[in-house]
């Protein structure tokens, strides 16, 4: 038997505050989480939804470098960004608050002290990088060197970029310190650890027995952990941003991240409740009694932290409950490649609303129908642009407006009475009543995408139903018959007021504000009298408008630019050949020709023709380039490199007598070598 719980606290991962968020972050975590909690609050359920922004680590230190700025500057820029795009998004935060808080500091010492007066920590020596020269130990970031895997010279100590491998600083070939370029020296330091196998058997029967009901791709990362076997980990590093280590010893040494981090959600809530104690209660009634639910929205990235680390701190400290869930997504992709914060390769959320003012509700949709719950799933432009145009504007859109201009037309506006129900009619309400059921279902085991199917389904039904009764027909003959017809058409808009606030929330308050209703709670959903006859509607509005091609091309080449520059960028040439002599060279006659004629070969995509003066006659030349030269006749007039005393070859029916010399760009497009200034024909290349 299920247990029963009085309230539901959510948390969702903290968004590491070292750039702004995008449309990953969107629909990994953030609208599944405000869909949840939207819902609960609709059904009356007592709810707080906790985020907050993560601000210590390294990479916010090397950012801070980089810029010549301190880490709270970076912080700060970057946690309002964030904090902006989700109140643009919607996402209906209880509190958004940060880990550089004093209240987060506090509440993350007290938490440690706790366990460490308990005897709960190991103490450890090991033997860690340190910069002479910055006299400091070096964390995995600041320590660069060559990939054992695959050569690239500026792998991290903790990860490659360019192959993806795992590394451990030691692994580097040739490491140097980020901060002063210098080769690091081993040297000891001290640690405290917390040591995970101790909670293995606890962690092993609370999750692989008593929570089967978890996504499997969640129960699946969890059951390999435990099953490898759990290591000690450090809580504890050489650094000086973060929350300091209050205990003695602890000097230099700042709380690991990711101990620090699932903290905030506990510090957040006092912040919360510390700040409207008559809304929230006390805090520890949403952390410490067994009749609250606790529910982390997190990516896959972030399992192991909160299915097997956090509890493992919490069951050590003994007070707090245990996550009931831990809906973790997998990740989206974006036009078929991983996005990439650090190669720009992504949809950023404050840009996405400043090229799409007003859309916000579109971009929910679209993550929220295409979510990686199960497996990794892709973002693409055309698929954006597809769903809201055959779903948004076809489907939702068209009803409403449908339903709403028709009633103005023949009803100036009030709900007409409902006369006698034909089978169709007590069919089509019948449909509307089981939406409720389905949806609730898919919403409680946390499938997002069925249920915005449901919703959309409801939408359907409206569709069909004005189709096939068409009101505008019988308005000719009875309209007491298209008064019943559009009765029961506004009634099922009211249903989609109602049900479409979870998913759609800047749409829902449209409905409602043309419908001229307040909210309806999630119990009315289903019913079909919310509207009485004689009820007054507003003026109607296009709920969402179709986006046109050019609009999404312009995206899509946004993103094509990106790569080019970030192919630009890594570029490297490729090693120079084995070593010839002088006469080797020598031996070539590369020479400067005038192109009199130029023209694509027929039946040949790749070949052009050129008609070269090269100083002593007319030669015929054939070039694999024309996929980089769409128009060759305006090659007519320039000059171009060639190699003359090449062994002439029969090509297509024409003799080639040699060969044009171009250079390969970083993104393996080609373009022809031409002298600075003009020369004359035949001149040699020396």
């Amino acid at each position: 038997m299920a247990k029963e719980f009085k309230r539901t606290l959510i948390t969702t991962a903290l968004p590491y505050a070292n750039g702004p968020v995008h449309i990953g972050h969107l629909a990994g975590v953030y609208v599944p989480a405000d869909i949840y909690a939207r819902y609960l609050r609709l059904k009356g359920e007592e709810v707080v939804l906790i985020g907050g922004s993560d601000e210590h680590g390294i990479p916010i230190t090397i950012k801070a470098r980089k810029e010549g700025v301190s880490p709270q500057d970076i912080v700060d820029r970057y946690h309002n960004l964030i904090k902006q795009s989700f109140e643009d998004f919607g996402i209906t935060f209880d509190i958004y608050s940060r880990t550089t808080s004093d209240i987060h500091h506090k509440t993350a010492s007290d938490f440690f002290l706790k366990l460490y007066e308990k005897g709960e920590f190991l103490e450890q020596e090991s033997e860690q990088y340190y910069d002479e020269e910055a006299q400091q130990f070096l964390a995995d970031r600041y320590i660069t060197g060559t990939c054992p895997i695959c050569g690239n010279e500026n792998a991290y100590g903790d990860q490659c970029e360019k192959c993806g491998s795992s590394l451990n600083a030691t692994d580097l070939i040739n490491p140097k310190s980020a901060l002063s370029g210098s080769k690091p020296v081993m040297r000891k330091t001290k640690h405290w650890y917390l040591p995970l196998d101790k909670h293995e058997e606890g962690l092993r029967k609370w999750i692989l027995e008593d929570h089967k009901e978890w996504k499997s791709n969640v129960y699946g990362q969890c059951k390999s952990w435990i099953d490898m076997g759990l290591q000690p980990r450090a809580v504890s590093r050489d650094l000086d941003w973060g929350v300091p280590v209050p205990v003695e010893g602890g000097e230099g040494k700042v709380l690991y991240v990711w101990f620090d981090a699932p903290i905030g959600y506990i510090s957040n809530t006092k912040e919360l409740c510390a700040n409207q104690p008559e809304k929230y209660g006390d805090w520890e009634k949403w952390w410490k009694n067994e009749d609250t639910r606790l529910i982390h929205f997190i990516g896959k990235d972030n399992i192991v932290f909160h299915c097997i680390v956090f509890p493992s701190m919490l069951k050590a400290e003994g007070s707090f409950i245990l996550p009931d869930n831990v809906p973790a997504n997998e990740f989206l992709n974006l036009e078929g490649d991983k996005i990439s914060t650090s190669h720009n390769w992504a949809v950023w959320l404050h840009e996405y609303l400043e090229e799409f003012p007003g859309k916000q509700d579109v971009l929910r949709y679209v993550l929220t129908a295409n979510a990686p719950e199960t497996k990794d799933n892709d973002f693409t432009w055309k698929d954006f642009q597809a769903r809201n145009n055959n779903e948004l504007v076809a489907v939702l859109g068209n009803f409403i407006n449908r339903a709403l201009v028709l009633t103005q037309k023949y009803f100036n506006n009030e709900v007409p009475a409902c006369g006698e129900l034909s089978e169709f009619d007590k069919q089509t309400l019948e449909e509307v009543k089981n939406v409720k059921e389905t949806i609730e279902k898919n919403l409680e085991n946390f499938h997002f995408r069925e249920a915005l199917k449901d919703a959309m389904n409801l939408a359907r039904i409206g569709n069909k139903y004005l189709a096939d009764t068409e009101p505008w027909k019988t308005a000719k003959t009875d309209m007491v018959r298209t008064g019943t017809i559009l009765n029961i058409s506004l009634q099922i808009t009211a249903n989609l007021g109602i049900v479409f606030e979870p998913f759609l929330p800047f749409s829902a308050l449209k409905i409602n504000k043309m419908i001229n209703v307040d909210n309806f709670g999630w119990d009315k959903l289903g019913q079909t009298d919310l509207l009485p006859a004689r009820h007054k509607l507003s003026n109607s509005e296009l709920l969402f408008e179709k986006i046109e091609d050019e609009v999404v091309e312009k995206q899509v080449q946004k993103l094509l630019d990106t790569k080019k520059a970030n192919e630009a960028s890594e570029y490297k040439a490729k090693p120079v050949r084995e070593t010839i002599t002088i006469d080797a060279f020598d031996k070539l006659d590369i020479r400067v020709g005038t192109v009199l004629e130029c023209e694509k070969v027929p039946k040949a995509d790749k070949l052009l023709r050129f008609l070269l003066d090269d100083g002593l006659k007319q030669r015929t030349i054939l070039s694999g380039i024309a996929a980089y030269y769409p128009n060759p006749e305006e090659l007519v007039g320039k000059q171009v490199c060639f190699i003359a005393n090449l062994e002439p070859r029969k090509m297509r029916g024409y003799l080639s007598e040699g060969m044009i010399l171009s250079a390969e760009n970083a993104d393996g497009t080609l373009a022809l070598i031409e002298p600075e200034k003009k020369v004359l024909p035949g001149s040699e290349i020396k």
